[in-house]
């Protein structure tokens, strides 16, 4: 059973993503929180699976929610809220350790997909999306910070870093196995290793290191 939080500090769309999710014989809706604040107390007090994170609420945040149950409950995955698909608090988000967003007007069959994949461990933005997304919210990396995504990149092996690339690229781990001639096991434990090494979660998190550091240029 997939274990869910709910966080909006809209009820009629908590209750609405409540109906739905609810209605799956392998999800559970363990609770609702109205803010960020409470968003966090409640991850800690219910440990749940995922926590379906509203990005903009008075109060404490989306992102600085996400930044604290990321922190404090580091099994639990997050999947941002927005209203628009390019908000600019989205890659904030992914930075401090969600593992996706998802548009409020979401069909209900793909909202339902989004959280088991969430579930399973992998980023719910497709890798073409995310890397689009990236590209066209992320501005150029401050020297200190573009410092600090090289030295994460220093840590991998030869073939790590290409692996890297391609993932940031929007592969996805079949296209890589084909493009380096590797198998499916391989590369995935190639991904598992890398995101270790750079301490990504995710492809989310992975991306922003590789755009960070300077392996993938920005568009434009």
């Amino acid at each position: 059973m997939i274990r869910v939080l709910l966080v909006d500090d809209q009820a009629l769309i908590r209750t609405g993503f409540r109906m739905i999710l609810g209605a799956q014989p392998d999800i559970s809706v363990v609770g609702e929180a109205a803010d960020g604040a409470e968003a966090a107390a409640r991850a800690a007090e219910l440990t749940p699976d995922v926590v379906l994170m509203d990005i903009q609420m008075p109060g404490v945040n989306g992102v600085a929610a996400t930044e604290r149950i990321a922190e404090r409950s580091p099994a639990t995955r997050v999947l941002v809220l927005t209203t628009f698909d390019l908000d600019e608090y989205v890659v904030a988000a992914l930075r401090a350790g969600a593992s996706g967003f998802l548009t409020k007007d979401i069909a209900p069959e793909d909202l339902v997909d989004a959280v088991r994949v969430v579930h399973r461990g992998e980023a719910v933005v497709t890798p073409r999306l995310l890397t689009r997304l990236i590209g066209t919210l992320i501005g150029p990396a401050p020297s200190v910070a573009k410092s600090a995504a090289a030295g994460l990149l220093d840590r991998l092996t030869e073939r790590e870093r290409e692996v890297l690339l391609l993932i940031a690229r929007g592969r996805a781990n079949a296209e890589i196995a084909a493009e380096l001639g590797l198998s499916g096991s391989t590369v995935k434990n190639h991904v598992t290793s890398v995101f270790a090494k750079i301490g990504a979660r995710d492809r989310a998190q992975a991306v922003i290191v590789a755009y960070e550091s300077g392996l993938v240029a920005l568009p434009g």
